[in-house]
Formats: C-alpha cells, sequence, structure tokens
C-alpha cells in the first residue's frame, strides 16, 4: 500500500455561499466512501484562523513559515496511483475544484 495526499489551497474554491452546504455534505460523503474502502487515514483543513509559527532546531518559535500552506488535506492509503487518482477525482466534483495529488516516500516505520 501507498499513501498519499489530496490536497487543495483555500483560494482555488470557487462557491456561492448558498452552496457551502452542499459541498460541505458532498465532500463528507467521499470521506464516508473512502472510509469504507478502507483507505482513509486522515483528513482535514487547515485553521487559517489560527497563526502559524516556526519552530528552530533550538526551541524558539517564530521566524518565516513556509508558504502555501493551507486548504483541505485528505491522506488515503491505496494499491495504486490509480486509485488514488480516482478519490482525488471525486474529491474535485465535489469540492468543485482541481486537487493535487502527491505520493508519500516509502517508510518502514509509519
Amino acid at each position: 500500500m501507498t499513501k498519499y495526499v489530496i490536497s487543495f489551497p483555500s483560494g482555488v474554491m470557487d462557491v456561492a455561499d448558498h452552496e457551502w452546504a452542499q459541498v460541505a455534505e458532498e465532500s463528507r460523503a467521499v470521506i464516508r466512501e473512502i472510509k469504507a474502502a478502507g483507505a482513509y487515514i486522515f483528513g482535514g483543513g487547515i485553521d487559517e484562523d489560527v497563526e502559524p509559527v516556526s519552530v528552530g532546531r533550538d526551541g524558539t518559535v517564530g521566524g518565516p513559515v513556509y508558504p502555501d500552506f493551507d486548504g483541505g488535506y485528505t491522506i488515503i492509503d491505496v494499491e495504486t496511483r490509480d486509485e488514488a487518482l480516482h478519490w482525488a477525482h471525486r474529491i474535485a466534483v465535489a469540492c468543485r475544484c482541481p486537487q493535487e495529488v502527491r505520493q508519500f516516500q516509502y517508510d518502514p516505520e509509519s
């Protein structure tokens, strides 16, 4: 099995105010399907109301943070890249925006 992150930055969502409830329900329905398929690891959105911080090697808090880390993320574990692309497509339809798919490197400890 291989782990993938399916994600999108919050700025790409173009949803009318009256459609948010429907988008939320459709997105949750896809997540329920991923869970039923046994592929779901974790998912959620970055809380953009909480300021990110950087923690240095010496333990200091502050300094620059990495850019472009916002939006929504879903981590899945599937047999093939095609399966990951299938779930990304389903999420893209539900969220009304393209999804980025990245494969995690294999780590026998995770």
